[in-house]
């Protein structure tokens, strides 16, 4: 069993060390060519349809985890942008991220990614609207931010190679976390077991599979191996979804996070959507 999980870790950890580190790099320099000032504009005034669209597009260029995405919302409500399309960036940024959504189109296929965003980007917009028309901006607390300055972003090999090498750091342990424990999964539990418990159609494994996710703190860059070997041992992919979207969307310390610039009633809002989120997409993935 020992040989079988070591080998399998280390074929999970070279593959994914090369696909992350060289698209991580493309994305870094590529990163140069995007108007951020010009996005947060759309972030104040801008119609509905654009400035959702806009909201989404700059979570999916904004690489953050769950807990990192709330200092940037606590800037964003003290700029006074749009509430429902900062709540569409909270919701949408932990999710989307597009490092990770093609490490998952190569692991778990491009017609999953497609699904994914298209899926999670709906719901983080129905979201964000829904949580303004309930008058949830009233439950924000006056927060003051200070030292906040405009990263300075430019086409630049030496730059990218610097961001890369950060971002190799901090993300990318997790990522070996991810193989390692995908390697256990792999080795040590039976396929049968996972097959039988989480293999079957019934409805009531996808609300089950998102609650468990919701204690969990796993960043979309550890889930990624882990629902790879999930779906290989034999677990449906409505509950692997869920609980990924789960897991990355919400967790205990960006819950805790979250009381220092929302009140009770929006954090609890806040989880509920975010299970909402997470049982909706693994159900489409179930029917689709």
């Amino acid at each position: 069993m020992l040989p079988e999980i070591l080998k399998s870790f280390l074929l999970i950890a070279a593959e994914l060390t090369i696909l992350f580190f060289s698209i991580t790099f493309i994305i870094s320099l590529l990163q140069g060519f995007i108007p951020y000032e010009r996005i947060e504009k759309y972030l104040f005034q801008s119609n509905k349809l654009i400035g959702s669209f806009v909201a989404v597009f700059l979570a999916f260029i904004t690489p953050f985890c769950s807990c990192s995405t709330i200092p940037v919302v606590a800037t964003m409500l003290q700029r006074k942008m749009k509430f429902s399309f900062v709540m569409i960036f909270l919701f949408a940024s932990p999710v989307l991220d597009p490092t990770i959504l093609t490490l998952m189109g190569v692991l778990l296929g491009w017609k999953v990614v497609i699904l994914y965003t298209m899926i999670t980007s709906i719901l983080s917009i129905i979201i964000g609207f829904t949580l303004e028309a309930l008058g949830f901006e009233s439950s924000v607390k006056n927060i003051i931010v200070k030292n906040q300055t405009e990263p300075q972003r430019k086409f630049n090999v030496k730059a990218a190679w610097q961001e890369t090498i950060s971002l190799m750091k901090t993300v990318y342990p997790f990522l070996i976390i991810g193989a390692l424990i995908g390697a256990i999964i792999h080795g040590a539990v039976p396929t049968e077991w996972i097959a039988k418990m989480f293999g079957g159609n019934e409805w009531w494994l996808i609300p089950i599979a998102a609650v468990i996710g919701i204690p969990l703190y796993i960043r979309l860059s550890t889930m990624i191996p882990i629902a790879n070997i999930m779906l290989i041992k034999g677990m449906a992919l409505g509950p692997v979804m869920a609980i990924m979207i789960s897991s990355t969307g919400a967790s205990l310390p960006e819950v805790t996070l979250l009381h220092s610039i929302f009140h009770k009633r929006l954090v609890i809002a806040f989880v509920i959507s975010v299970l909402s989120m997470a049982t909706l997409s693994g159900t489409l993935f179930y029917l689709i």
